[in-house]
């Protein structure tokens, strides 16, 4: 049995305004947050650009990491963006369905 790989995951707009979820799934899980298929936050917001992923085997870690990063302050997520992606590029921008 393979194992599960839980991604903790940044996105924004051209606005800059950030989202930060976690998934088991993150090709799928841009996709829809791209096509708009969930109505909320990121389809309002048409946040759709892939800035900062991390991974973990554990889902509890993962909800964890998610948690805390969701309560910093928007400084130190950009920070955080800086030291894995220093150029802001769109991490999903190369997938095969882009």
């Amino acid at each position: 049995m393979s194992e599960k790989e839980y991604s903790v995951y940044i996105m924004t707009n051209k606005s800059f305004t950030l989202y930060v979820g976690v998934t088991n799934d993150i090709m799928s899980r841009i996709f829809q947050h791209r096509s708009k298929i969930v109505k909320g936050f990121t389809s309002k917001y048409n946040i759709d650009k892939l800035l900062y992923v991390e991974t973990s085997s554990d889902v509890s870690e993962a909800i964890k990491r998610e948690k805390q990063i969701k309560g910093w302050t928007r400084q130190k997520k950009m920070a955080l963006i800086k030291t894995a992606n220093p150029e802001f590029k769109d991490l999903g921008k190369e997938w095969d369905w882009y």
